[in-house]
């Protein structure tokens, strides 16, 4: 058993994202608040879960389709160019080549297997960036189900190329005008739709936040991503373990699967959120999309507008498990904004030949920061997961240069 501290709070790591049993509770974060007739929908997903991840023949239907179809594993490239100008050594978990453009299609396949099992006959989504509604749409395609995928207005216009792809997909994207017209609104409206809609759709969300037992399913879900690159890091570092394990946060999908591989080592986790939607930064407790964590608020406790020049980072929570981790201190959480994201995504582009999403290079901006100002040592080893590929932020970029 290993132990980690922050402000002297020590907790120790094999209690850390383990299974968090029927309450779904990660301390006092998690739980399930959703409308009573939501309940049993929510009893039968756990159940159903619990079932196939302990089925031989779900995890070899699963793994086999993260292998031929989605091009697991990942490969673990070297950032030769700018480790050199860095003065540490920088490797990136490219879960950008992973099918689809992004590490949400891990997620999505397994929970489209579930719901297949289930008998369900569509997929309901919300999406930001596009590229969940994009596996969604996929993993809906390639199982013969019917896919639904709400997105804010807003998001729709920033990620034209990716609405285009779920269309020919087969997809149903179903505008939302309310609110931010962002993916707070998209989440609101695939769970009103999900109420009258209960027996014949599954509600495949994206990330690790909604009502048990998705945060953890979905981080189980993306458990893949950590433990291929600790294998991989165990081939290529002499101690096996890099000194840092970063990767940026919305809900937080991408960063759980990463930490999960390397919660029980002595790797510092670091989840890098947009300034402006930094939940674990400076949210308070309280109840939002059917679970309890770190929320934006105002005075009175109403949920504030998040901002992000990435459209995955424009939420204002995180998921229940991050707020754990930070409040444990076995994960800390860092913030950058618009313009050090921008100038990370050109550099990397300009050093590696990678052009990376704006979400993942919310990443990279905290390690050149990091490692410029001394704050990660010279000669130190870091494993960043760069979390999807950066061809549908185009449009954005041109406008941001």
């Amino acid at each position: 058993m290993s132990w980690s501290g922050r402000q002297g709070v020590m907790v120790p790591a094999a209690r850390a994202m383990s299974d968090p049993g029927a309450t779904g509770r990660f301390g006092t974060y998690g739980g399930r608040y959703v409308p009573e007739s939501l309940i049993p929908a929510c009893h039968e997903i756990e159940t159903a879960f619990r079932e196939a991840w302990s089925d031989p023949e779900f995890h070899g239907r699963l793994d086999t389709l993260l292998t031929v179809y989605a091009g697991r594993p990942t490969p673990l490239t070297p950032a030769w160019r700018l480790s050199r100008e860095l003065g540490i050594t920088l490797f990136l978990k490219r879960e950008d080549l992973a099918h689809t453009g992004s590490h949400k299609i891990n997620n999505v396949i397994g929970q489209a297997l579930l719901a297949h099992r289930m008998g369900k006959e569509r997929l309901l989504a919300e999406t930001g960036a596009g590229q969940h509604g994009v596996a969604t749409a996929t993993a809906a395609a390639l199982l013969g189900l019917k896919a639904t995928v709400f997105m804010g207005e807003r998001d729709i216009e920033r990620q034209e190329l990716n609405v285009l792809r779920m269309n020919v997909l087969g997809a149903e994207v179903v505008p939302v005008t309310t609110g931010s017209r962002t993916l707070k609104d998209a989440c609101n409206e695939a769970m009103r739709h999900w109420v009258s809609s209960v027996d014949d759709s599954y509600y495949c969300i994206g990330s690790v936040m909604g009502p048990h037992p998705y945060p953890w399913m979905v981080r189980e879900f993306q458990r893949v991503i950590g433990e291929e690159a600790r294998a991989q890091c165990a081939a290529e570092l002499p101690v096996g373990v890099p000194d840092y394990v970063v990767a940026c946060v919305g809900g937080g999908s991408n960063a759980a699967g990463t930490f999960a591989g390397f919660v029980d080592t002595t790797a510092r986790l670091v989840g890098v959120e947009a300034e402006g939607g930094a939940a674990a930064t400076f949210g308070r407790a309280g109840v939002l999309h059917g679970f309890r964590s770190l929320v934006l608020q105002d005075e009175d406790g109403q949920v504030t507008e998040a901002h992000s020049v990435a459209a995955g980072l424009d939420y204002p929570g995180i998921g229940p498990e991050h707020a754990q981790l930070r409040d444990g201190g076995r994960a800390r959480y860092e913030t950058v904004n618009d313009e050090e994201v921008v100038q990370a995504l050109l550099r990397l582009a300009r050093t590696e030949g990678i052009l990376a999403a704006l979400e993942s290079s919310h990443a990279v901006a905290w390690v050149i920061r990091a490692a410029e100002s001394g704050e990660i040592a010279p000669g130190s080893t870091v494993m960043l997961t760069l979390s999807g590929r950066g061809d549908k932020d185009i449009a954005s970029i041109k406008e941001l240069l």
